[in-house]
């Protein structure tokens, strides 16, 4: 018998036993892996735990969009009332206002805070020298740091009409009443406070291309432009298509905190998003199974926009999460 037909005989007698015994041969690998990585899955678990806790102990609570909650029947006992409560938030008057207003912030925060972010770290990168790079990087991210509260205090501050800093470039207009510009102050703050810090993980990729390339690109006459379009962006895309799809995973996850500190009675038509309507019908009207289902409504309409992302990532330029 040759060398060959010896090995080939070999590996098929390895396939079969693989075969005969899935089971076991699984459970060997896990726990050739177990031993050879223990300390990093030791390092990991906390944030596992509290990703169990946090995040997948609480969705129990979900079976309240289906069902009439009762405090004294808990979690499990009221009526099942299958999707009652979702068609009465379809049904609801403000449903499509709502919709509306939500997708217009998000739309405009997204696609802004998605093309800022490359943008200043590309002009961060051009910059020689290394002190004035690092100055220019931390005044930039410092606003990420100012709380919501304050974020918003400073907006009424500037915008007051007749005495804001801002204010007084529109006379007696109030912008924070006006509610053809609410999305556009908040999205316009969103950029100004988070650009800097967002910009971090491109100047990251930035810093990991070969110099070579740049002195390569110089010697065959590229200028600046072309080293951005040539060199820059190709390390960029990647990193870039990662956090585009991970972004779509919140297109209606517009944020409490900032719409509800903006929010008054004369921009209410356009301030009222699902966050801010869940809020008030289930914490402020106790209506806790019809919070329940807008909620999960929201959820679901956020992971089928995530999964559309990574599916056409992946098949249009092979980057996805999964």
């Amino acid at each position: 018998m040759t060398n060959v037909q010896t090995e080939e005989a070999v590996v098929v007698a390895a396939v079969k036993r693989l075969r005969a015994e899935p089971g076991r041969s699984r459970c060997k690998r896990l726990q050739r892996h177990f031993t050879r990585y223990w300390q990093l899955w030791i390092m990991v678990l906390p944030a596992i735990a509290f990703i169990v806790v946090f995040s997948y102990i609480p969705m129990y609570g979900i079976q309240l969009a289906f069902r009439e909650f009762d405090v004294t029947k808990g979690l499990t006992g009221g009526q099942w009332v299958g999707f009652k409560y979702f068609e009465q938030f379809f049904n609801n008057p403000q449903f499509g206002q709502i919709i509306i207003n939500t997708v217009t912030i998000s739309l405009w925060t997204l696609v802004m805070g998605f093309i800022m972010p490359i943008i200043l770290a590309i002009l961060i990168n051009q910059i020689g020298s290394k002190r004035i790079k690092g100055f220019t990087q931390t005044i930039t991210y410092m606003p990420h740091f100012i709380s919501t509260v304050v974020m918003v205090a400073i907006l009424q501050i500037f915008l007051t009409p007749g005495s804001g800093i801002l204010g007084r470039l529109f006379g007696n207009t109030s912008l924070l009443g006006d509610p053809a510009a609410f999305a556009h102050l908040y999205w316009i703050s969103e950029i100004w406070q988070h650009t800097g810090w967002n910009c971090i993980i491109y100047l990251a990729a930035l810093s990991s291309v070969d110099v070579a390339l740049y002195e390569a690109a110089k010697i065959d006459g590229a200028g600046r432009l072309q080293l951005i379009r040539h060199v820059d962006m190709p390390a960029l895309l990647p990193t870039a298509g990662i956090l585009l799809i991970l972004n779509m995973g919140s297109v209606l996850g517009v944020g409490f905190e900032k719409v509800y500190l903006m929010q008054n009675t004369l921009n209410i038509t356009a301030s009222e998003v699902i966050s801010t309507y869940t809020y008030r019908v289930g914490i402020l009207g106790n209506q806790f199974s019809y919070s329940t289902a807008i909620g999960l409504f929201n959820a679901l309409v956020n992971f089928g926009f995530l999964i559309l992302a990574n599916y056409i990532a992946k098949k249009s330029s092979n980057t996805s999460i999964f």
